[in-house]
């Protein structure tokens, strides 16, 4: 058995797409995965599958929580190992910097080409952005929700989809995999 995090966009936010955490492990009991475990209310799985495939098990959770809830939510699942890489090699976590305006965006896919300055742009103040493979690193010293360096436009400016997450949640995330595994 393989563990995995599974992270859902657009669930629970301002009232759309509600899903109840409890409901959404028993979605994910119905597929066969076990050690199911959530993060806070905003669509953070992590559990063991014996598929190691991430692309079709996002399919296979996006296909069920249509089928559960009604409503298609687009999900990125990491492998343990990819998450604990991701989080390892975040070159603005150096230590400069406070973490509690660390994000990462997570991409579905990782980009064709973009032009770099037209995300650059949209930077504010000390804000930082490095793109990584399927990774984007934000720091956003005043706040994410004051950023322009949004997962909508991120999604729109590299094509992909996308869901964000603060350092608090990756670390969180990366632990509960961590005793998951064990």
């Amino acid at each position: 058995m393989n563990t995995y995090i599974a992270i859902l966009r657009g669930i629970n936010v301002s009232g759309t797409k509600p899903i109840k955490m409890e409901a959404l492990r028993l979605t994910f009991q119905k597929l066969g995965f076990v050690n199911v475990a959530t993060y806070i209310q905003s669509g953070n799985v992590v559990f063991t599958a014996a598929e190691t495939k991430t692309s079709e098990l996002a399919a296979k959770i996006t296909g069920a929580i249509k089928t559960d809830f009604g409503f298609d939510v687009p999900v990125i699942v990491l492998s343990a190992a990819e998450m604990q890489t991701i989080t390892r090699n975040n070159p603005l976590n150096d230590g400069t910097r406070d973490e509690a305006f660390l994000h990462v965006t997570f991409l579905a896919e990782s980009p064709a080409a973009f032009n770099f300055s037209d995300i650059e742009e949209k930077k504010q103040g000390n804000e930082e952005i490095m793109i990584s493979g399927k990774v984007v690193y934000l720091y956003c010293p005043h706040g994410y929700g004051k950023t322009k360096l949004t997962n909508t436009f991120l999604e729109s400016k590299l094509k992909v989809a996308a869901t964000t997450r603060n350092w608090k949640t990756c670390g969180e995330l990366l632990r509960m995999a961590a005793e998951t595994g064990q």
